[in-house]
């Protein structure tokens, strides 16, 4: 593989910056575009269209669950095969991936179709936001489903690979496009009224040409590296097969639990007001930052995981674990004291509401100080991932959000109202921390016994 020296000699310090800084650069750009919908379907000053988008939303993290189960256990796989010296498997591995996520978008893409109205009423639509959520949804995740997943497959097999700089390039061109678009086709080229629809219209473009994008890099490395666009669906059996879906599927399970930790907010939030969730939505995008962040660097911490612990470098590989780990505390602890110190200023700069202002200052100012806590759970479920430890992965995603967030979500809004929901994250997630990292301590151990 041409980039070998990035994951055997480089320096620690600097091939985790050269694979994570495109990384992060590319989830700040995600988080940008994200943030604009909101911003500017916040120039409406309407809630209701804020709420619609946040319910749209939480379908469109689905395509982001299922790209999860391709990206992460194919881009895994495919770079411990390299560091083993596979090479003729690891090919055959990012073929399969490519075609196995094609078919699984197209049939995403056609459920979301068949199943939108009762969907989002489930999410929590009502009277008032059914129709601009019905509007998001199929343009994002119907008609823009089989881009927007393989958007987010591609990029994973090519940062694998070793090329995160065009990894983070299309991802960043797909974000900048949309940021680009949404106020051509929110202000100017639909009426009044259809801002949603347009943000939804820009988004399912950009996916299209972020695809175009990687279609082109997947051609153009193709004789430098194992991947390459397949001309038929592969397959891969055996051990492969069973190593690719165990990690594959948990990665996926992990962000459909967010998923499902998301729709109980909205639902519990709806209940006190349409305002409410609003502000919550805003609130919920605001914390993205920090996440977004963080994942970056643990993105780009994985495939230098992944390639050490195939070769056995098990020294480097723990080097690279806990560089990643103090970078993504220290970021997530200053955006939660900034969070904290100027909630309603933050807040204040998505829509001009008094109301949805002032409720969603509470909600960020109870929801912030957890974020180091989340960070220390993203950082070993990634590192789970990254060593073949998906049933490992798959009971830290069972923990945190069927165990520990849910139960006490909704136990604290039971008793406390919506202050308990507001104040619940930051308990579920102190605890997750200290029973994430007791797991890590015990698995890299044994992993690092093993090899003496």
């Amino acid at each position: 593989m041409e980039n070998d020296s990035l994951f055997v000699s480089e320096r620690p310090g600097k091939a985790l910056a050269k694979m994570a800084l495109p990384t992060v650069f590319s989830q700040v750009i995600i988080l940008i575009y994200n943030l604009a919908d909101t911003w500017f379907i916040g120039r409406t000053d309407d809630p209701y269209k804020i709420a619609a988008s946040s319910l749209g939303l939480t379908v469109y993290l689905a395509a982001v669950a299922l790209a999860n189960v391709f990206g992460v256990g194919g881009g895994t796989l495919t770079v411990r095969l390299i560091g083993e010296k596979k090479e003729d498997d690891a090919r055959r591995t990012a073929a399969y991936t490519m075609s196995s996520c094609f078919i699984a978008a197209l049939v995403f893409s056609l459920l979301t179709l068949v199943l939108s109205e009762p969907l989002l009423t489930l999410l929590g639509a009502t009277d008032n936001t059914m129709g601009y959520a019905k509007e998001y949804l199929l343009t994002t995740s119907v008609c823009g489903g089989i881009p927007t997943v393989l958007s987010m497959c591609m990029p994973q097999l090519l940062r694998n690979s070793g090329y995160a700089k065009s990894a983070g390039f299309g991802v960043m061109l797909g974000s900048l496009i949309n940021i680009a678009l949404d106020p051509l086709f929110m202000f100017v080229l639909l009426p009044s009224g259809k801002e949603v629809l347009g943000a939804g219209i820009a988004t399912a473009i950009s996916n299209v040409i972020s695809m175009v994008f990687f279609i082109v890099m997947f051609c153009k490395v193709k004789d430098k590296s194992v991947l390459s666009l397949p001309k038929r669906h592969r397959r891969i059996e055996g051990e492969f097969l069973r190593s690719f879906y165990s990690v594959g599927i948990p990665a996926a399970i992990a962000i459909f639990m967010f998923d499902l930790v998301t729709i109980v907010i909205n639902r519990l939030t709806v209940s006190y007001s349409d305002i409410d969730l609003a502000a919550m939505g805003i609130v919920l995008k605001l914390e993205r930052l920090p996440i977004n962040i963080g994942l970056g660097v643990c993105l780009g911490m994985v495939p230098l995981v992944c390639y050490n612990f195939g070769a056995g470098n098990f020294k480097r590989m723990n080097e690279f674990v806990r560089l990643a780990r103090i970078a993504i505390l220290v970021f997530s602890a200053v955006c939660a004291a900034v969070f904290f110190i100027f909630p309603e200023q933050v807040v204040g700069l998505f829509i001009n509401d008094k109301e949805t202002v002032r409720l969603g200052g509470q909600f960020l100012r109870g929801r912030c100080l957890s974020l180091p806590f989340m960070m220390i759970g993203y950082h070993v479920v990634n590192y789970m991932n990254a060593v073949n430890q998906g049933k490992v992965s798959f009971l830290l995603a069972i923990i945190r959000h069927l165990v520990l967030i849910i139960p006490i979500m909704l136990l604290m809004n039971l008793i406390f109202g919506l202050d308990g929901l507001v104040w619940s994250q930051l308990v579920a997630d102190a605890i997750n921390a200290l029973v994430a990292y007791l797991i890590f301590l015990k698995v890299s151990r044994r992993i690092t016994s093993e090899s003496r």
